[in-house]
C-alpha cells in the first residue's frame, strides 16, 4: 500500500494553537515530520499544550514559540530559531490569519491595514524568511493556507476576501520565481468544522438547524475537517506531489460547483 513518507523533516506550521492549524500540525507528526509551531498563545497555555502532546504522542520533537506574524522581526527570529533547533527546514506551511468580515462601504482603513498586514503579508514576508533555508532542503516546500473565498464569496466578507485571491498570485509568483528548488503551493479550504464555526452555529436561533442547512450546501454531504486539509498538506508536501507547483487547490466539499437559487 503507497503512504505518505515524511520521516524526519523538518516543518514549520503557523497558528498551531486550533482548528485548520492543530490538525495540519498532528497530521504531519502522524506522517513522520518533526513539527515547529507559532501562534500568540504563551507556551504554558492549553492549546499550546495540546498541540506539542498532538505532535510528540507520534514520537516527533514539537518546538513552539509565540510570534505575531504580522511582525517581521518576530517572523524571522522564530524561523532562525527552528532551523538552530532542527539543523534544517523542509517544509513551511503559512495557515495563520483570521476572518475579517466587513461590507465594502463598513470597512475602515485600520481594518483594510490590519487585514492586509495578517493575511497576506504575513505569508509573503514568512516566505522570505525560510527561503534559504527551503532551498537547502532536498524538496524544500512552501505551502500558502488560502481559502474558497479566493474563488467565490459571499456579502460581508470583505476585505478577508480580497486577500485570499491575492494569495493566489503570491503563490504563482514565488513558485516560478523560486522553482525548481522550491515548490510553492496554496490550499483553499472551504467550510471546515472547527470549535470557532461552532460558535458562528451557536449565535443562530436553532443551531443544529443551522448546521445542517449549511451542509446541505455542500454535495460532500458534510462539513470539512481539520484532519482532511492536514492531510492534503503532507500530500503537497510529499514526493508524490512532486510535478505540483504555483496551483492553489480548492477543497471545498463541492460548494461552489452547486448553482445557489436561494
Amino acid at each position: 500500500m503507497l503512504s505518505i513518507d515524511l520521516k524526519d523533516k523538518v516543518a514549520i506550521v503557523t497558528g498551531v494553537s486550533g482548528g485548520i492549524g492543530a490538525g495540519v500540525a498532528k497530521v504531519l507528526a502522524q506522517a513522520g515530520c518533526h513539527v515547529a509551531g507559532c501562534a500568540r498563545s504563551k507556551s504554558e497555555s492549553a492549546d499550546v499544550q495540546s498541540f506539542c502532546n498532538s505532535v510528540e504522542s507520534h514520537g516527533k520533537k514539537a518546538y513552539y514559540q509565540s510570534v505575531d506574524v504580522t511582525c517581521k522581526e518576530q517572523v524571522t527570529s522564530f524561523v532562525e530559531a527552528v532551523a538552530r533547533e532542527f539543523g534544517k527546514i523542509d517544509i513551511v506551511v503559512s495557515n495563520a490569519g483570521v476572518n475579517v468580515f466587513k461590507g465594502v462601504e463598513e470597512c475602515t482603513e485600520e481594518d483594510w491595514t490590519y487585514n492586509h498586514e495578517l493575511n497576506l503579508a504575513s505569508h509573503w514576508r514568512l516566505a522570505k524568511a525560510a527561503k534559504t533555508y527551503l532551498e537547502k532542503s532536498a524538496s524544500g516546500v512552501f505551502i500558502v493556507m488560502t481559502s474558497n473565498h479566493a474563488y467565490s464569496s459571499i456579502p460581508g466578507c470583505f476585505p478577508y476576501n480580497v486577500t485570499k485571491t491575492a494569495l493566489t498570485g503570491l503563490v504563482r509568483a514565488m513558485a516560478i520565481e523560486w522553482g525548481p528548488k522550491v515548490r510553492v503551493l496554496g490550499l483553499a479550504p472551504g467550510f471546515v468544522d472547527t470549535p470557532g464555526n461552532d460558535k458562528w452555529f451557536a449565535s443562530f436561533p436553532n443551531p443544529a438547524e443551522e448546521r445542517q442547512r449549511t451542509i446541505d450546501l455542500h454535495p460532500a454531504g458534510k462539513l470539512g475537517t481539520i484532519e482532511e486539509v492536514g492531510a492534503w498538506c503532507a500530500f503537497l508536501a510529499s514526493d508524490f506531489s512532486a510535478f505540483a507547483t504555483g496551483l492553489t487547490y480548492l477543497l471545498d466539499g463541492g460548494r461552489s460547483a452547486l448553482m445557489q437559487d436561494k
